[in-house]
């Protein structure tokens, strides 16, 4: 560390990096997401060609376990997994996150592409290479949204982001086109193609790409890890399992593997947002919550995500199983066809997700993610408008404003997550968000089939008996065959097949050939399904429209917009600090209501001199405040908050002093200048121990720190003023700090006591005071993102210290 270092690591090293640098950034984590989403549903349009290449037929019940995983495996691995990534690329590097998902994803893809055997060994054997992709692909959507917002400043981010979210939303709608064109040369080329391009990317980003945000160490929270993957992957397994019928009924919600599933899966889930609250280095950070902007974004993209993804599964299923049929096409060229008459919707986001980008770096992510959900709950009510036979003008119009409807969401959107959190969470911030979307996709897929389902079934069965008794089919058996479950014939639409063939068996014989020739054609299954489908569709239609409806109100409660470029986490767009105690008490909320307007008041008049100051163990600063504070001609504040803390609370000062340090020995006496809550020693270290007043004392203490700073200003040490003050106008925050070998020789000469005496001591203060700032806040007090000025005193003088924190205090 430098003797004094300034401001946000990331700003820093975009200033010292060639403009260039985050055009490079930009472009090669749009050909990581772009590739990782494409991966998504360019399987989902090959394979029927997959199937037939393994000789599998996937309409076969015994096949069906098959045909699920190979159709949600990889989103389900790529859902339960971004988060882990994102935290552990926080911790690590994010850099070396995404470039190892990059060979991952490469050598899955190779591994794919490989498979030159048939059956359901080699089925398995593709759902294994699935997965091997899906956590390549999970490495490069987690942290690729960080990579960005940290080589982006601020007003760049959003058209940077909407370059980023429109590459990941696209590449889902240009995968149906690009399998459509590959599965008919080879469906091997499917998963090939990919190879040349992740070799290129990660040669590309392992040259290029640097760490700009250090990673901040921790320890990966494990039971955090296992309750979150087992618990979101027994509830999407479940929500896949579903989709089969069950005994007699038409789909699989009342299995008992399945409500079993979902039941552990939702008490796991329940358990793991209990443990978050727990542990010191949680994976999903749900002090981020916390933040609006950051949770109305999340919840509006999860919203989204179920929407945009019923409406993918429904048009597939609307192109091939009834539109390009009626309009001749053959039921095996219309996965093709259906890709590429789908265009218009690809064509909409990438024009509308740049722009919309830059528009929201200029006025704010609000007025364009809430506008692009209000446009696409316009777009679905339209598109029920629609016949079954509809003519593809308007179809294509309705699809490009859907697609220009929510391009006009995504980036926007995923701008204003991003600049919401603190920098040092964006890694996880990032994986929460891909978290959101992927689930919502996944979850998109049981919803909508079910919905349709149910729509089917009132109608489908009636339909279905009138035409095969109308073509010669006896009654009872054209009832015995419309009896069967309405959802392999959805399957049979989804994949391009003629599903009358699997349907009718046997009975087919006793058609005559004329007859038997039209209903195994592409026109009588078309007609027969296209007045039932299109009441399910309407059914689809209106719940998708309800959850964009839903996502507006959202997204428009994210409130103004806010950049965080800080460590610090803020509070419903007004600046408090974060807690990891519970819900705001109405006397908190008054506070920071109260703050704000002082924070306002102060940017009229000339704001006071405010200094704060959190030092490491043997950094001097007890030497280096009362110096400060007599330099600026403002009082030094220590001693005397526990006393004003009283006051507050209506309590005696003894038991505020008690409280502010907590007297426990030598060691912990030395902690009064920071720690303001009971700690004790053991065997694991020191450690913070809450008690049940220990919010009260907290905020208390806040707003006595408000206090002095609005009054006559002051030099604070300690007690997390930097996070506490975050958003006072004019404050400086300053970190003193070294290397803790010289700190601790420093600390025993200016102590009188052995060096191992003060190493000791040195270890116990540190971890106290990273303890008490993470319990409360979320934060380690050594993370240089806090503060303005960061000076390392064991390469300096105190004095030298004191001229360079009132030279910067004077100027600012």
């Amino acid at each position: 560390m430098t003797a004094v270092q300034l401001g946000d690591a990331a700003a820093t090293a975009r200033r010292d990096r060639p403009e260039s640098y985050k055009w490079i950034v930009l472009s090669n984590t749009t050909i990581g997401v772009l590739m990782a989403t494409l991966d998504a549903s360019i399987v989902l349009i090959s394979l029927p060609a997959i199937f037939r290449g393994i000789h599998i037929d996937p309409l076969v019940s015994s096949n069906t376990n098959l045909l699920l995983w190979m159709l949600m495996g990889y989103m389900v691995v790529t859902a339960v997994l971004v988060v882990t990534f994102g935290r552990i690329g926080d911790m690590f590097g994010r850099v070396k996150m995404y470039n190892l998902g990059f060979a991952v994803f490469t050598l899955g893809s190779l591994a794919a592409s490989l498979t030159y055997f048939n059956g359901s060994s080699a089925a398995l054997y593709l759902i294994g290479m699935r997965i091997v992709q899906g956590v390549g692909g999970a490495m490069l959507m987690a942290n690729s949204a960080a990579i960005l917002t940290d080589a982006f400043p601020p007003d760049e981010r959003g058209m940077a982001l909407g370059v980023n979210t429109v590459a990941a939303i696209a590449g889902s709608f240009i995968g149906l086109v690009a399998g459509g064109l590959l599965a008919v040369v080879d469906w091997h080329l499917i998963f090939y193609v990919s190879v040349p391009i992740g070799l290129f990317g990660t040669v590309w980003a392992y040259l290029k790409l640097e760490e700009v945000q250090r990673g901040e160490g921790g320890r990966l929270d494990v039971p955090g890890n296992l309750l979150f993957g087992v618990g979101l992957v027994a509830l999407l397994v479940g929500i896949t399992y579903a989709l089969q019928p069950y005994g007699g009924s038409t789909m699989g919600w009342q299995s008992p593997f399945v409500l079993g599933l979902l039941s552990g899966g939702v008490a796991l889930l329940v358990g793991f947002a209990v443990v978050e609250t727990k542990v010191p280095y949680p994976m999903f950070d749900v002090s981020l919550f916390k933040i609006r902007a950051f949770t109305a974004g999340n919840m509006a993209s999860l919203l989204a995500s179920i929407g945009r993804g019923g409406l993918m599964f429904m048009l597939i299923i609307w192109l091939q199983g009834i539109w390009l049929p009626l309009h001749g096409y053959s039921f095996t060229s219309t996965p093709l066809w259906a890709g590429i008459y789908m265009l218009p919707l690809t064509a909409g986001f990438l024009i509308a997700g740049p722009v919309s980008g830059y528009l929201s770096d200029r006025f704010g992510a609000r007025p364009f993610a809430t506008g692009g959900m209000v446009a696409a709950a316009v777009t679905f009510g339209l598109l029920m408008l629609l016949p079954t036979n509809f003519g593809y003008v308007w179809f294509a119009l309705l699809l490009l404003g859907n697609g220009l409807a929510m391009g006009l969401f995504a980036a926007p959107n995923t701008a204003g997550i991003m600049n919401a959190v603190p920098s040092n969470r964006r890694g996880v911030a990032s994986g929460m968000r891909s978290t959101f979307q992927n689930s919502g996709m996944t979850l998109s897929i049981g919803l909508f089939f079910t919905i349709m389902v149910v729509g089917l079934s009132s109608t489908l069965p009636t339909a279905l008996t009138h035409g095969l008794v109308a073509e010669g089919l006896p009654a009872s058996s054209a009832s015995k065959i419309a009896a069967l479950p309405p959802v392999s014939v959805l399957f049979a639409a989804f994949l391009g097949y003629n599903p009358m063939k699997s349907l009718l068996g046997p009975a087919l014989k006793t058609l005559s050939p004329a007859h038997r020739a039209y209903v195994t054609g592409h026109l009588f299954f078309s007609n027969i399904i296209s007045v039932p489908f299109h009441n399910g569709l309407t059914i689809v239609f209106s719940f998708a429209l309800g959850m964009c409806a839903v996502a507006a109100l959202a997204s428009w409660l994210r409130g103004a917009p806010k950049v965080a470029d800080s460590s610090v986490v803020q509070l419903d767009g007004i600046g408090a600090p974060s807690s990891s105690a519970g819900a705001e008490t109405g006397a908190a909320r008054g506070r920071r209501v109260a703050r704000a307007g002082l924070a306002a008041e102060a940017d009229v008049c000339a704001p006071a001199r405010v200094v704060t100051i959190s030092a490491s163990y043997g950094s001097g600063g007890g030497e280096v405040g009362p110096a400060v504070a007599a330099r600026l001609g403002i009082p030094f504040v220590d001693r005397a908050v526990p006393l004003r803390v009283a006051e507050t609370l209506g309590v005696s000062a003894d038991g505020a002093v008690a409280h502010d340090e907590h007297v426990q020995g030598a060691v912990a006496r030395s902690l009064i200048n920071l720690i303001g809550t009971p700690v004790s020693f053991g065997s694991a270290g020191i450690q913070t121990r809450p008690t049940d007043d220990e919010e009260a004392y907290r905020q208390a203490t806040e707003k006595v720190l408000w206090d002095i700073a609005s009054d006559k200003g002051g030099v604070i040490l300690g007690r997390a003023g930097a996070i506490v003050l975050r958003d006072f106008p004019g404050a400086l925050h300053v970190r003193l700090d070294g290397p803790a070998e010289l700190r601790a020789e420093r600390a025993a000469e200016r102590l009188a006591i052995d060096e191992a005496t003060a190493r000791a001591q040195l270890r116990q203060t540190d971890d106290a005071r990273a303890a008490y700032t993470h319990h409360l806040y979320g934060h380690d007090p050594s993370e240089p993102d806090l503060y303005q000025l960061v000076i390392d005193t064991t390469a300096m003088s105190l004095p030298a210290a004191v001229d360079s924190i009132v030279a910067a205090a004077s100027a600012g």
